[in-house]
């Protein structure tokens, strides 16, 4: 008696064959987006790099949240900083102090800063040069502006409701060091704030990661950061 009509039917095994498929794609998408990952680190390490601006130090040019596309090929091949650049630079030893490195938090927020989604590391400042080598920066004249080599300053980037300066200073800005300052005068930790610091708050111009191109977020404030000679 034929009794294969009355076996329930049994599940079948799936099919190795699916199983190793399914994993190969996973490990060829895994390394493709791993790939994609290094040459935007790598991108982001040698030419250009979006930051996350994180205070108001820089307001109104640039406004906490803003997202901005720094240029580090701007000073390379022999180039300087110049009068009126927006610059993101190393401010340890000038503006921070040397701290033990946290390499797990270091890479996490290193990996947030290459695409913009991080703020940059808490020793990074992003800064308008105001005064290169040999220049004496003086406040202020009689009118109320900066004196750059005794000529005065025309500033417009400076936030609306600021004067140039409420701190008076005068220094000369050594070899291969700058001076810099916020254009958001009344909230902004710059030079005038470090004259006590070695290098008289000043920082040098090796410690300059690159320059500050264009705001690339959010859209309605995209547009070119340019610099201001004055």
């Amino acid at each position: 008696m034929d009794t294969s009509a009355q076996q329930p039917e049994r599940d079948r095994s799936p099919d190795p064959s699916w199983g190793r498929v399914g994993r190969s794609r996973f490990v060829r998408a895994a390394l493709v987006a791993g790939g994609l990952v290094a040459a935007l680190m790598l991108f982001s390490g040698l030419v250009a790099q979006p930051y996350a601006i994180p205070s108001d130090s820089m307001a109104n040019t640039l406004k906490p949240g803003d997202r901005i596309l720094v240029n580090k090929l701007a000073y390379r091949f022999g180039n300087l900083p110049q009068r009126g650049d927006v610059v993101v630079f190393d401010g340890t030893g000038s503006f921070t102090e040397a701290t033990e490195s946290d390499p797990l938090g270091d890479l996490v927020r290193s990996a947030g800063a290459v695409v913009g989604l991080a703020s940059p590391p808490g020793s990074d400042y992003v800064k308008r040069v105001v005064g290169t080598e040999g220049d004496r920066i003086k406040c202020c004249d009689s009118t109320g502006r900066l004196e750059v080599n005794g000529k005065p300053l025309e500033e417009p980037y400076i936030h609306p409701q600021d004067r140039p300066s409420e701190v008076p200073f005068d220094t000369l800005v050594p070899t291969g060091r700058l001076w810099v300052m916020g254009d958001h005068r009344s909230d902004s930790q710059d030079s005038r704030h470090f004259l006590g610091h070695p290098g008289g708050g000043t920082v040098p111009v090796d410690k300059v990661i690159g320059r500050a191109e264009r705001v690339i977020w959010p859209f309605g404030r995209s547009a070119d950061i340019g610099a201001s000679r004055g």
